[in-house]
């Protein structure tokens, strides 16, 4: 054992295993979508913010309903919060959000100043 082990093992027993959400990140000519796995969360244990330029997405898995009693469990109600940073060529005032199927699927569009346009040649 090593103090680094110590310090997990404690944190674990203090606060439950974390759970980290798989996420990908797709990007298109129109923006970002964001894909984030989050089975058994609710979409009201589930919260969105944008704040300046970072998305942050955080929720709770959660636990056995409250009317039915716990005999054994591996799968503890766990907090979860992920954080990431926008640039500025996205939009994040017009970020759509679904969740379907212990999926987030997250729309963030480019801004307009930072969309490809074609720029038409005259001929004289």
């Amino acid at each position: 054992m090593n103090a680094r082990t110590d310090i997990s093992r404690l944190q674990r027993d203090i606060t439950g295993p974390a759970i980290v959400p798989a996420v990908d990140v797709i990007e298109d000519a129109q923006g970002l979508t964001l894909y984030a796995d989050l089975p058994g969360v609710s979409r009201d244990a589930l919260r969105i913010d944008i704040d300046g330029d970072t998305l942050t997405i955080e929720g709770q898995r959660s636990d056995t309903p409250p009317a039915q009693q716990t005999l054994y469990t591996e799968r503890p109600g766990q907090v979860f919060r992920r954080s990431f940073t926008l640039g500025k060529a996205l939009d994040a005032g017009q970020v759509s959000a679904e969740l379907s199927a212990g999926v987030l699927r997250l729309r963030i569009p480019k801004a307009p100043h930072a969309q490809v346009r074609r720029v038409p040649v005259q001929v004289s």
